[in-house]
């Protein structure tokens, strides 16, 4: 089995992330031996993405509204409906061969979770499924969202964890396309400061648990994508 290898991007636009996710898809479906990637990025600018699956009518708020608070709007090609990053938040890319990994989308998603419930887990904090929903919730309200695309049994898109989230700014939309859904955070959960950066060392050793990876190892060159 691969090494897991990390890209984080710290804070970065959508737009950058995504050409790094459609060039690091190119370059794992193109290599002889199997590679994988977990991009990590918090996204700012703070972003709606609008899933194909999505409905108009669940972004609530109106263009001149989102302006204002300085949130871009993109269409992404991911499964899923309407969803929202932002500072605070860690969203996860992962790139890697699903052909490799049981070549089953419906397993990934709930591989996905399981490593999400697991990170909360170490927090102390108990994430759950909801039958026939996509996500990770504590309780009955909200706090990690997913939305995977796959190209030639390789994924790209991924999850997004609400850690220190301004949960305010999903009164915009409707999350996930469920309304009456509530949303937290794990900062709101634990009464307490969580940078982002306090978590995403065990979000990688649940990755690399999960998935059976060999290892883990972090690669620091993403300048080139953030200043395009």
């Amino acid at each position: 089995m691969a090494e897991l290898t990390i890209r984080d991007m710290g804070c970065a636009a959508y737009e950058p992330a995504l050409r790094l996710q459609c060039h690091l898809r190119e370059e794992v479906k193109a290599a002889e031996e199997e590679r994988a990637y977990l991009v990590l990025v918090e996204h700012d600018p703070p972003v709606i993405t609008i899933g194909r699956g999505a409905r108009g009518e669940h972004v609530v708020a109106t263009r001149e509204r989102l302006a204002a608070e300085g949130i871009e709007v993109h269409e992404a090609s991911r499964g899923g409906d309407v969803t929202y990053h932002g500072p605070g938040q860690v969203v996860g890319y992962p790139i890697l061969r699903l052909d490799l990994h049981g070549r089953d989308i419906h397993r990934y998603l709930r591989d996905l979770e399981e490593v999400l419930i697991r990170l909360l887990g170490r927090f102390g904090v108990e994430g759950r499924r909801r039958e026939g929903l996509t996500g990770v919730w504590v309780g009955e309200e909200k706090i990690a969202s997913i939305g995977v695309a796959v190209r030639r049994w390789v994924t790209y898109h991924g999850f997004a964890l609400n850690v220190a989230t301004n949960l305010s700014h999903f009164d915009l939309i409707v999350p996930c396309g469920i309304r009456g859904v509530g949303v937290t955070s794990l900062e709101r959960l634990l009464g307490r400061a969580v940078p982002v950066a306090e978590v995403k060392p065990g979000l990688v050793e649940c990755m690399v648990e999960v998935f059976g990876f060999d290892g883990a190892r972090e690669k620091t060159s993403v300048l080139e994508w953030s200043s395009r």
